[in-house]
């Protein structure tokens, strides 16, 4: 009769060492798949995001002094109460960080009666956010929501941390103008910069860091030269 032996103990522990060993590379290899995944994705969410906003303002911003009718001085007061200037026309505010423009979109000489005459967008460093708001209306979360909202955001603005300015004027030469002869020069813009840094709300789990982001873009408001 045969003799018949059975695993030997060193036998049955080098099995279950090579298993164990096998089953820690399984679990690595799909947690590191499923942070790549995780991260990609809220990547592509900050970029939508970020893009979107890009887009929104730049076609706004384009759109400023708008006026078909050559209505003779049609803008309204700013939002803070201070009254309209003539020369600055469909741009009544332009900072660093923040734009009033204002724009004829029903074409019936009166601006403000539309939804979206009036748009201000403003950077608020202390939230991190754009905020965009209509007709003089509050203020609303635009890009980078409040810490404070329900709503869950995906970027925040970090323009102030990086020491770059949202809004750039040129005049009519590509010379950039100075901050500091604003809003005086506003007559004499012709292209604006709109730059968006941005980080991840959330941190990248495979490098433990936010991921930065840096859009740009250039809008020429054809409507706020001056008519001859």
């Amino acid at each position: 009769m045969r003799n018949k032996r059975g695993f030997t103990l060193v036998e049955l522990l080098a099995a279950i060492g090579a298993g164990i060993i096998l089953i820690a590379a399984i679990y690595t290899a799909v947690t590191f798949g499923y942070r790549s995944s995780v991260a990609v994705e809220r990547k592509v969410t900050a970029l939508e995001d970020a893009r979107a906003a890009l887009e929104l303002m730049s076609t706004e911003i384009r759109m400023a002094s708008y006026n078909p009718n050559f209505a003779l001085n049609p803008w309204p007061p700013r939002c803070d109460g201070a009254a309209a200037v003539p020369a600055y026309r469909g741009i009544q505010e332009a900072t660093i960080n923040d734009i009033t423009v204002q724009m004829d979109i029903s074409e019936n000489s009166i601006i403000g009666d539309n939804a979206n005459e009036i748009i201000r967008y403003a950077y608020d460093t202390a939230n991190q956010r754009i905020t965009r708001s209509t007709n003089c209306g509050g203020a609303q979360p635009f890009l980078g929501d409040a810490v404070a909202n329900v709503n869950q955001r995906t970027v925040r603005v970090i323009n102030n941390d990086l020491n770059i300015s949202v809004f750039r004027y040129f005049n009519g030469t590509g010379t950039e103008i100075a901050a500091a002869s604003l809003p005086g020069s506003i007559p004499d813009i012709r292209r604006i910069d709109i730059t968006l840094a941005v980080e991840t709300e959330h941190v990248d789990p495979n490098t433990n860091q936010r991921r930065r982001l840096i859009y740009s873009t250039s809008v020429i408001p054809r409507n706020h030269a001056p008519t001859l």
